[in-house]
C-alpha cells in the first residue's frame, strides 16, 4: 500500500491554474525529495495530501484511504516551513498539547524532546527558543504517534550543521522502519545523498521525477571527466584530438589535469581511447549532481514563476 498517490489531480486559484495533471506517489520506507520554486506547486500539493484542500480533478488517497479522514490523519507528522507556538507555554507542554490532539501516548513526551536534542530546554519557555530550537519543537511534535507518513518542509531551516547531521540520521532510522517521507528544500546539496526520488515541478506540471540514475539519463546531460596526464598535459591534448570524433569538447586544464565534458555515451569510448593512448594515468568522473539536474529541468521556470502561490 502506497503512502500516497495522486493520479491526474488539478486544482486552481480562483482561474490560474496551480497543478495539472500531477501523478505521484510515495511508497513505505523511501524518502522523496519535492522540489521547485517558489510557485511551483509544492505547498498545493502537500495541502492535498493533508485533506486540507481537494483536487479539482484526478483523485488523492493517503495510506489506502481518503485524504482528510481522520483515521488516516492521525498516521501522519507534518513539520510546515514557518513553525510557530504559544510564547509562554513551555516545549513541554506544547508537545503534550499537541499530543492530546492527535490522541497519541503521552508517555512518548520526553522521548522525542530527548531524540530532537531539547531535553534541557523542555521546561523552559518557547519564547526564550532560538529559531533553531523552535524548529526541533516542530519536528518532535511531527514525529508524535510514529507516523507512517512523514511531510517536512524545509525541516533545516535554523539548524546548524551538527543538528542537520543529527536529523538525517533521524530520517534514515525512520525510513528504514518503512516510514514514507516526503522532503521539500532549497538547499539541494545538502539533501542529495539522503533522498531515493526527486520530483521535480515548474509552473504546476510535475517535469521529471525518479532516482538520481533515471534523471541523469532522462536529462541526458554532460559527464565530466577530470584527467591526470601519464605524461605531460599537452601530449594528452594530444591524444584528445586523436581520437578524432571527440574533436570540440570543451577541454580545460586544471592544477595539472585536463577536464573534459562529455555525452554519457561517449565517456567510455573515449577512456578507452585515452588509456590505449598511453597518455592517461588516471580519471575522476562527475555525475550531474541534483542541483545541475533541477536547473536542467525547470530552466528559466524559477524566476517567471518567482513569487506566486505554491
Amino acid at each position: 500500500m502506497s503512502c500516497f498517490q495522486l493520479d491526474n489531480v488539478s486544482y486552481r486559484y480562483d482561474k490560474s491554474p496551480v497543478l495539472t495533471g500531477i501523478d505521484l506517489r510515495l511508497e513505505p520506507g523511501e524518502i522523496l525529495g519535492l522540489f521547485g520554486h517558489n510557485g511551483a506547486g509544492k505547498t498545493t500539493s502537500i495541502k492535498l495530501i493533508l485533506g486540507l484542500m481537494s483536487p479539482e480533478q484526478g483523485t488523492v488517497s493517503v495510506l489506502g484511504g481518503q485524504a482528510g479522514d481522520p483515521e488516516v490523519t492521525q498516521h501522519i507528522g507534518y513539520l510546515p516551513e514557518n513553525v510557530m507556538f504559544y510564547p509562554q507555554l513551555t516545549g513541554r507542554e506544547i508537545l503534550r498539547h499537541f499530543t492530546r490532539l492527535k490522541g497519541a501516548d503521552l508517555r512518548q513526551v520526553p522521548d522525542l524532546l530527548e531524540q530532537v536534542g531539547l531535553s534541557d530546554a523542555m521546561d523552559a519557555r518557547t519564547k526564550t527558543y532560538s529559531k533553531g530550537m523552535r524548529q526541533r519543537l516542530g519536528l518532535a511534535q511531527a514525529l508524535l504517534g510514529k507516523p507512517r507518513l512523514l511531510m517536512l518542509d524545509e525541516p533545516t531551516v535554523g539548524l546548524d550543521p551538527v543538528a542537520t547531521a543529527d536529523l538525517y540520521r533521524l530520517l534514515r532510522t525512520l525510513r528504514n522502519e518503512g516510514t514514507g517521507i516526503v522532503l521539500c528544500s532549497h538547499v539541494l546539496p545538502g539533501v542529495e545523498p539522503y533522498i531515493d526520488r526527486a520530483a521535480i515541478l515548474t509552473g504546476g506540471a510535475l517535469q521529471a521525477a525518479g532516482d538520481l540514475t533515471a534523471l541523469r539519463r532522462q536529462a541526458n546531460m554532460p559527464v565530466t571527466l577530470s584527467l591526470e596526464p601519464a605524461h605531460d598535459v599537452s601530449a594528452l591534448e594530444r591524444a584528445i584530438d586523436r581520437a578524432g570524433r571527440f574533436n570540440g569538447l570543451l577541454v580545460k586544464a586544471d592544477s595539472g589535469r585536463l577536464r573534459v565534458d562529455v555525452q554519457p555515451r561517449e565517456k567510455m569510448p573515449l577512456l578507452q581511447a585515452l588509456f590505449a593512448s598511453g597518455e592517461l594515468a588516471d580519471v575522476s568522473i562527475h555525475q550531474p549532481s541534483l542541483e545541475d539536474i533541477y536547473v536542467h529541468f525547470i530552466g528559466s521556470g524559477g524566476l517567471a514563476h518567482r513569487g506566486g502561490k505554491s
